[in-house]
């Protein structure tokens, strides 16, 4: 199988030092229930009026604070588990959207972890965790049409040879490498700061591997813990 080897940028540990995140590659298969992925999701969204796990205030604050060291406004653009996990609040649930999506959503939000899928397919290069310059490339829509805009020099992003897949780090994913579930490789990046314990990170991992194997049975997949103090350890 294609194993997805991201880069961060050494510049990254100055503005979050500690920074670690699991890497999850995943040969897709056949999907045999999508109904797995919305039970996931429902039940994500009920453990926050349940009992939520001990670490989201403070993984919270810590990622506001990164977004600040970057210049970006948290309460405006916040990463991207604050942004779903509001909605849960605020909406009492999430809307289905797509059995993958879905699935990694609900560890999201379950977890207080910002989660990332791509399409991997769709990429030239390998994912990078960078510092841009301002002058890259990102789809986005605007007014329901596709548009291109770029990120603010200075900003965290992620990025592939073509240009921006992220902006803000992980608040809004672009176009050309949206996952959907018809994707034949597929790649996740689970984002965490020190505020959240390393075992509690492996664990939401372990989570979503599980889902994905319930949802493709098929499905080869390959975990790796990355991050400055991290070689891409299997």
């Amino acid at each position: 199988m294609h194993v997805v080897v991201p880069s961060i940028d050494s510049g990254v540990s100055r503005i979050a030092p500690g920074f670690r995140a699991l890497s999850i590659s995943v040969e897709a298969a056949k999907i045999v229930d999508t109904g797995i992925a919305s039970e996931a999701l429902s039940r994500a969204c009920r453990s926050l009026a349940d009992r939520d796990v001990a670490w989201a205030e403070a993984h919270s604050s810590a990622w506001a604070e990164v977004f600040r060291a970057f210049g970006a406004k948290p309460q405006r653009t916040p990463c991207s588990s604050d942004a779903l996990r509001k909605r849960v609040w605020r909406d009492g649930g999430l809307p289905s959207i797509d059995p993958v999506v879905d699935l990694y959503n609900a560890i999201s939000i379950e977890y207080a972890v910002p989660v990332g899928g791509e399409n991997v397919a769709a990429y030239v290069g390998e994912p990078r965790l960078v510092i841009a310059e301002g002058t890259e490339s990102f789809d986005t829509m605007k007014d329901g049409m596709v548009a291109h805009e770029s990120p603010n020099r200075g900003e965290v992003v992620w990025r592939d040879d073509i240009g921006v897949t992220c902006r803000r780090w992980n608040w809004r994913q672009g176009i050309r490498t949206r996952l959907s579930s018809d994707a034949p490789r597929m790649w996740f990046i689970l984002e965490s700061l020190p505020a959240m314990l390393l075992d509690a990170l492996h664990e939401a991992g372990e989570r979503l591997v599980q889902g994905l194997h319930h949802l493709m049975p098929e499905a080869v997949i390959d975990t790796r813990l990355i991050g400055l103090d991290h070689d891409n350890t299997p």
